[in-house]
């Protein structure tokens, strides 16, 4: 039985990483998936690995900080598959630096692309889903959202506010029939976790072997994290709202 047969989900961030993964997943569970993303041939790459395997994608080049291009991406989606049931909040980026060393731009970039982006897309998808049967929304937080990083002020704040978002449009929005979670991933083998070796300066072989410090002894896989998506995503998870789920690894553990 395909977990998300008859659905329709909206991943931003589609096009690499953990929103690429999750859109494949997705589609292979029967859902039809809009690739959002900023890169507008990355998410037609993804849109198109989904057409040619015999699944429904579309790509949509969005600016999640963006307004106009969040009403826009949600608009589309729904003209185009008539629904939109699941909304996977995943695009992020991260800027390693202490209070210190972040200018006011890098703060309000960061700011607007983890946290304002998922006001934006859930204020639009929301009113959507709660015109028909409900739906399910989960946020791309971080276990640096539930604790404290170094040399990550901007990225650490942004997830903090991920979280609190996530439980508190589980409160306002359950009665509608709409779950709200989050994940809490940890260090996973996506070009953003390279990206920061090289922002810190640090050889990225070296820097992936300390990442993979945590009881299961490695860094996870967009793959794995995606799973724990569908779970949130699906009817497996239809008395949860309101969580954040960490998986990473055991980093968190103790």
């Amino acid at each position: 039985m395909k977990q998300l047969k008859g659905k329709v989900a909206l991943i931003t961030g589609g096009a690499s990483g953990i929103g690429r993964a999750t859109a494949l997943l997705f589609a292979q569970e029967a859902a039809a998936v809009a690739v959002v993303d900023l890169e507008e041939a990355g998410a037609r790459a993804v849109a198109q690995e989904i057409v040619d395997g015999g699944g429904r994608a579309i790509a949509i080049r969005c600016d999640v900080s963006c307004q106009d291009d969040c009403r826009r991406a949600v608009q589309q989606t729904l003209a185009t598959f008539g629904s939109l049931d699941i909304l996977f909040n995943n695009a992020g980026i991260i800027r390693r630096a202490s209070l210190l060393d972040t200018t006011e731009e890098e703060w309000d970039r960061v700011m607007a692309v983890n946290v304002k982006s998922v006001f934006l897309m859930s204020k639009y998808a929301i009113p959507v889903m709660a015109g028909r049967a409900g739906g399910v929304i989960i946020n791309t937080a971080s276990g640096w959202g539930l604790v404290g990083g170094r040399s990550a002020v901007s990225y650490c704040a942004s997830k903090a506010a991920v979280v609190n978002m996530t439980r508190a449009m589980a409160l306002d929005h359950g009665r509608q029939n709409i779950r709200v979670n989050c994940i809490c991933p940890g260090d996973t083998d996506t070009g953003m976790l390279r990206d920061e070796a090289r922002q810190l300066g640090a050889p990225e072989e070296e820097f992936l072997t300390e990442a993979a410090d945590r009881p299961l002894g490695r860094i996870g896989a967009p793959e794995e994290i995606a799973q724990a998506v569908l779970y949130l995503a699906s009817d497996a998870s239809s008395f949860v709202t309101g969580t954040a789920l960490v998986v990473d690894g055991g980093g968190l553990a103790g």
